[in-house]
């Protein structure tokens, strides 16, 4: 009875530390997004002494922000469905055909992970100058297209992995059914695999769209000032002069909002596709 008093005594402590550890800069970055930029800058105070809603009509005019706004949401988007498109195939035939070099593919799509992101930015960044330069017109570097691509490269293997191992747990006997009746390989994949499988297609788009959405290294690289994203557009509230402490509270709010209502919508998907094959 007494350790039973002090497990639930330690749970406690343990929810309401890490309860505090997360609410509280939140509960500061809102309460910063709703004071003028005196008091931010001013003496700390846990409640907004003048009130105002001023940050929030601010962040659209001291910077593009609606322009970052929308390069961000085109390159996720665009960079999230190409990802989910590629990875349900390739996760298909990893699935469901044995064929030479099949150990060899997903051991190197796996291993791909082990590496730290920043060792592909030297590589990438030539790549995409050399191919510039071969076509005479920018079409990679420092354009949305380019930082597509370059998403793609992070999020395609492990949703390959996550995906090609959730197929693995719907039975084959439902492929063998559908093509008993005449239904061809991407018959079987469209009409039967892929409705048994869409927590998991839903769980990789989840992935792909936040890893590129909160990016820095490369978006900071691969865009200039009409293709910078969100991420990187949030540093020009800082200038030589000042820095827009309560404006960059606010915009933090505000482009967090998709990837929050987003995750909030889709989230029973995202942990039934990350959870499968746990029992197993």
């Amino acid at each position: 009875m007494h350790e039973q008093r002090s497990f639930k005594v330690f749970r406690w402590v343990t929810i309401i530390f890490l309860g505090a550890f997360t609410l509280v800069p939140l509960y500061v970055m809102v309460t910063s997004a709703l004071k003028p930029l005196g008091d931010v800058q001013g003496a700390f105070h846990w409640w907004p002494t003048h009130p105002t809603l001023r940050p929030f009509v601010d962040i659209w005019s001291t910077v593009p922000l609606a322009r970052y706004f929308v390069n961000s949401l085109i390159v996720c988007t665009v960079s999230t469905v190409l990802s989910v498109v590629i990875a349900i195939f390739a996760a298909y035939a990893v699935s469901r055909y044995r064929f030479r070099g099949r150990r060899l593919f997903t051991g190197t799509v796996l291993s791909t992970q082990m590496f730290p992101g920043i060792l592909f930015l030297l590589p990438l960044f030539l790549i995409f100058v050399n191919i510039d330069k071969t076509l005479g017109f920018t079409l990679l570097y420092q354009t949305r297209v380019g930082l597509t691509i370059t998403y793609m490269t992070f999020s395609l293997p492990f949703s390959i992995w996550m995906l090609a191992s959730y197929l693995d747990g719907i039975p084959r006997d439902l492929d063998e059914a559908a093509r008993v009746d005449g239904t061809s390989a991407m018959g079987a994949l469209f009409r039967i695999v892929l409705p048994a499988a869409r927590p998991g297609v839903i769980a990789v788009a989840v992935y792909s769209f936040m890893t590129s959405w909160g990016e820095i290294l490369f978006a900071s690289q691969m865009t200039n000032d009409s293709t910078k994203t969100l991420s990187i557009g949030l540093q020009s509230y800082s200038t030589q002069i000042n820095v827009y402490w309560n404006q960059v509270m606010a915009a933090s709010l505000v482009v967090s909002v998709p990837v929050v209502i987003g995750f909030l919508l889709l989230q029973k998907y995202l942990v039934a596709g990350l959870t499968s094959g746990a029992v197993k």
